[in-house]
């Protein structure tokens, strides 16, 4: 009886460690998605990062789970969602901006950080290089600044007349008082034969207000708005003013002219979303993040509002509209 029972356990544990070892083999990895704005501005982009999820075989409810966290533009809340999903114990963070970035990494420093919509990763103390991370936080950059020249290009292609240009920027995000994205563009600005308006935010309560009726005191004939997190949690605010005081804008993202801006000459988001699964897929299979290049921004978008300059009693050049990827009537 005893042997029989001896024997009955070495089948049971026989059978048993391979169900276990099965069972580690197909453990399901799950990752956090941490956003700064509300689940319907984000909508394209996680569409955009499931698209490439589904590129590199995960498909969301069958081999990988995903939980999202949207920041509904309120950065005070993302350092508690930040935290939500490090209690999950997620596999790794993809992140949209520098504050949700800055948010996962203070949340954590162990798991991976996957960042999508940053500006300037180096700054920021996300990355020591773009080829060699060196932390736990690689992905991919806007390199926004850099874009503002483009983006002056086009303005003055649009309205040729203009002289005097306001630029919109994040005081925070100066340097011994220089925005970088000013100077960045003060080359293009002179050889444009364009002079620099600087509008600098500390706190936009007060700060937008007295911006807008400085650029009109100041006889500002346009405006750009540079990328940035203080001008991103106010886009709708800045739109208005900006029609408000009839002043043609140029702005760095495209969810400005979704809520009514005129024209956006941004990285394409989605893009950078898909792109992300790629790193997702990467560090899953056991890849460092402090090993993998962080990738700028490959594809553009312009983006041209042509109800707003019907509005504004603007007429867009026919050279500006044939190259826009994207015309809202």
């Amino acid at each position: 009886m005893r042997i029989g029972l001896a024997v009955v356990l070495a089948l049971s544990l026989a059978f048993e460690v391979p169900a276990v070892e099965a069972q580690q083999a197909t453990k399901v990895p799950r990752i956090g998605v941490l956003l700064t704005n509300s689940q319907s501005v984000h909508s394209t982009h996680v569409a955009a990062l499931r698209q490439g999820l589904r590129e590199h075989g995960y498909v969301e409810g069958r081999n990988i789970v995903i939980d999202y966290r949207y920041g509904d533009a309120n950065f005070d809340r993302l350092p508690q969602l930040a935290a939500e999903l490090v209690g999950l114990g997620v596999d790794l963070i993809v992140t949209s901006g520098t504050p949700a970035t800055r948010a996962a990494q203070n949340a954590t420093r162990t798991i991976p950080i996957v960042m999508t919509v940053v500006g300037d990763p180096i700054n920021s103390g996300f990355i020591a290089s773009y080829a060699r991370p060196g932390g736990q936080v690689t992905g991919l950059t806007q390199l926004s600044t850099e874009l503002n020249g483009k983006r002056l290009e086009l303005l003055k292609e649009a309205f040729p007349k203009v002289s005097r240009l306001a630029v919109l920027s994040d005081a925070s995000a100066s340097v011994q008082g220089v925005s970088p994205a000013l100077r960045d563009t003060l080359t293009v600005a002179q050889a444009l034969g364009i002079n620099l308006l600087p509008l600098q935010l500390r706190d936009p309560d007060p700060d937008l207000e007295s911006a807008f009726r400085t650029a009109t005191r100041e006889r500002a004939g346009a405006l750009l708005v540079v990328a940035g997190p203080v001008q991103e949690r106010h886009q709708k605010r800045i739109v208005d003013l900006a029609a408000k005081n009839r002043l043609p804008a140029m702005y760095a993202q495209r969810g400005y002219v979704d809520v009514g801006g005129l024209m956006a000459y941004a990285v394409s988001l989605p893009d950078l979303f898909r792109r992300a699964a790629t790193y997702v897929d990467k560090i899953l299979k056991g890849a460092k993040p402090a090993d993998l290049p962080v990738e700028q921004a490959s594809k553009f978008e312009l983006v041209v509002n042509l109800k707003t300059a019907k509005a504004l009693g603007l007429t867009i050049p026919q050279s500006i509209l044939t190259r826009a990827d994207e015309i809202i009537q």
